[in-house]
């Protein structure tokens, strides 16, 4: 007996001491906690530093004497923060609001609403029933209110394709001569056929000239509805007033913008790439003499993709009517160019 006492006392004496180790290893550690808090920044905490002081403050209910580095109300704070959620990540649906449309159908309403500028929402969604494309107008309506339409205005491609039988456009081409002179090509260029209506050269353009070269190109009242041409000096007051007269109304480009006059920019290319890129001209009747045969080649021999293969001046296919016929070549400008035909042997 007087052993299991001994042994009883032993233990709770051991126990006590364990607890004042305890005491005082946090007492040690609270102090070395204030000196680092008094002398050091606020620390950053990372997301598992809240973690474990949430789940800590579920299953200890003596942790509000132990916080040091934050306020219990900061925990009590990322609590309901992680219920939140918690609730929100249990409740969630994959399948939530309305189905999203799909992208390439948005895209196509979108390039339609581009190039139909006078379309609204119904007519869109009209042409897309007649594609199968199942899809409510009130959408339609909805992805039309936050697209960012261009203004309701026609493409320079539409306004020219429909107005190319009244259209001629005009343009000037530098030449320069052996001397270094610059002479300057006056062209007319009918959209429709293709067709160089008319041509002039000079060394010093002016705008009684250039409107000089309009009346001569349109006698009487063959004169067209429309007139495109660039933003240069040259088309003065007195050019102005005088196209004005005959009737035709200008449209001009924007700056710095010479694909609005395409076609006649193309000409001028093709001048300089099939012409006079390879001739030395020596003066102004040289080059007139030199551009009179190229436009009859031009008008009447060469094909032009934007025909079809055609030329602006309709010319006849030439076949070949038997086995004994020969290939003829032509020379166009001077043997640069050629055109072929098949001959009746002799």
């Amino acid at each position: 007996m007087p052993k299991f006492i001994g042994k009883c006392c032993s233990w709770v004496f051991l126990q006590l001491n364990i607890v004042g180790n305890l005491t005082a290893e946090n007492l040690a550690l609270r102090h070395q906690l204030n000196v680092l808090k008094r002398n050091q920044k606020r620390p950053k905490l990372k997301e598992r530093d809240r973690l474990f002081w949430v789940f800590l403050s579920r299953f200890w209910s003596g942790w509000r004497s132990t916080v040091m580095i934050v306020q219990p109300d900061t925990v009590v704070r990322w609590h309901k923060r992680a219920f939140k959620l918690y609730w929100r990540r249990k409740s969630r649906s994959d399948k939530r609001g309305r189905p999203a449309v799909n992208p390439d159908v948005r895209a196509l309403i979108y390039q339609m609403a581009d190039v139909n500028t006078s379309w609204g929402a119904p007519k869109i969604h009209g042409e897309l029933l007649m594609l199968g494309l199942e899809i409510s107008e009130r959408t339609v309506s909805g992805l039309l209110r936050r697209y960012r339409r261009k203004p309701p205005s026609q493409t320079w491609k539409t306004f020219i394709k429909n107005h190319m039988d009244v259209m001629v456009a005009v343009d000037f081409l530098v030449v320069p001569t052996i001397r270094f002179r610059m002479l300057y090509v006056f062209v007319i260029l009918s959209h429709s056929p293709r067709e160089v209506i008319h041509f002039n050269v000079t060394e010093h353009p002016t705008a009684e000239w250039t409107a000089q070269q309009v009346i001569e190109a349109f006698p009487w009242d063959t004169a067209p509805r429309y007139l495109l041409r660039d933003r240069d000096s040259i088309y003065g007051g007195y050019f102005r007033r005088r196209v004005d007269e005959m009737g035709i109304e200008e449209v001009v480009t924007a700056y710095h913008s010479p694909w609005q006059n395409a076609y006649v920019e193309r000409l001028n290319g093709s001048i300089r790439r099939e012409c006079t890129d390879h001739v030395i001209v020596f003066s102004e009747n040289h080059l007139r003499r030199i551009l009179r045969s190229y436009f009859e080649y031009y008008n009447n021999d060469r094909t032009h993709l934007g025909l079809e293969k055609e030329t602006p001046k309709e010319r006849a296919i030439s076949n070949q009517a038997s086995p004994n016929s020969r290939l003829v070549e032509l020379p166009r400008v001077g043997g640069f160019h050629h055109r072929y035909e098949w001959s009746e042997a002799a």
